[in-house]
């Protein structure tokens, strides 16, 4: 497998990562806390894959490795919130799991990304 497709495979991926977050998050409880944390949650999810994507399309190696640390984030925010929704108690933990799996796996592929990134700069 080449790099544009791994590319484009992480590119779906991220995106069914971006659907699973909104299908989600609309089982969420309808409380006031959760539906604040909901939003930044959608907001952070959703942000993986349309940064990846962006990422993608960089025009030099400073601008990709400044986009795919906007990624990296992102992903570690979507971790973060997912934590916060379980760790509150807002949401049960084996309802959100696979999901909080899928996280961690992007975050350890686009620390990586990074990683090297900058070492091969």
């Amino acid at each position: 497998m080449n790099t544009l497709q791994d590319a484009k495979q992480l590119q779906q991926r991220t995106k069914d990562f971006a659907i699973r977050i909104i299908r989600a998050s609309i089982r969420f409880p309808k409380e006031e806390a959760c539906r604040i944390i909901g939003r930044q949650f959608v907001r952070a999810g959703t942000s993986v894959a349309a940064n990846y994507r962006a990422s993608c399309r960089a025009r030099s190696r400073a601008d990709f490795i400044s986009k795919i640390s906007i990624v990296a984030e992102e992903a570690d925010e979507t971790l973060f919130w997912l934590e916060l929704l379980v760790e509150s108690q807002l949401i049960g933990k084996q309802i959100v799991q696979p999901l909080m799996s899928e996280c961690e796996q992007l975050v350890k592929i686009f620390s990586a990304s990074l990683t090297t990134a900058k070492r091969n700069r």
